[in-house]
């Protein structure tokens, strides 16, 4: 696996979270290849709002979201064993922690293309959020992912 990555690989690019808890809605998004607010918007019409607790802590919100736009998942989760055992393309649970006996996690993006991974992360504070630090992030489970081709982008729009 090549981790000198800088740009996602191949045709995906991160989309940054405009709420506090639109992980899930910016990860539909960059799979979809539209804005963020298309994705909250086609969220809302599907009784999807971002400050229901079960978009990060239920994997059905974001399952009828990736749906919607045509993308297929896996019938179940996988937990997490390697990086070179994930899908090409997988929805990822990271930062995992119960919270009153509940989980919960952050959704990210894993896509691999050819040698080139990445893990794709909303999350406004960082720096870069087409990640190659694979040591530092610590996946719970994935879900595989068949996503219909996205727009190219240009290299290095991140």
């Amino acid at each position: 696996m090549n981790s000198s990555v800088d740009q996602s690989p191949k045709y995906l690019r991160a989309v940054i979270q405009k709420d506090r808890t639109g992980c899930g809605i910016a990860s539909v998004a960059a799979l979809a290849g539209v804005s963020y607010m298309e994705a909250k918007n086609a969220a809302k019409k599907l009784g999807i709002t971002i400050d229901d607790p079960r978009l990060w802590s239920d994997t059905r919100a974001v399952r009828r979201l990736l749906k919607h736009f045509a993308i297929q998942t896996a019938p179940r989760e996988k937990p997490f064993r390697s990086w070179r055992q994930l899908p090409a393309l997988s929805l990822l649970a990271i930062k995992w922690h119960r919270e009153k006996g509940k989980p919960y996690w952050h959704w990210v993006v894993f896509v691999r293309h050819g040698e080139k991974s990445a893990v794709l992360d909303s999350k406004k504070a960082l720096r870069r959020h087409c990640r190659t630090d694979f040591g530092r992030i610590k996946p719970k489970w994935s879900i595989e992912l068949k996503a219909p081709q996205a727009k190219p982008q240009a290299p290095g729009s991140d």
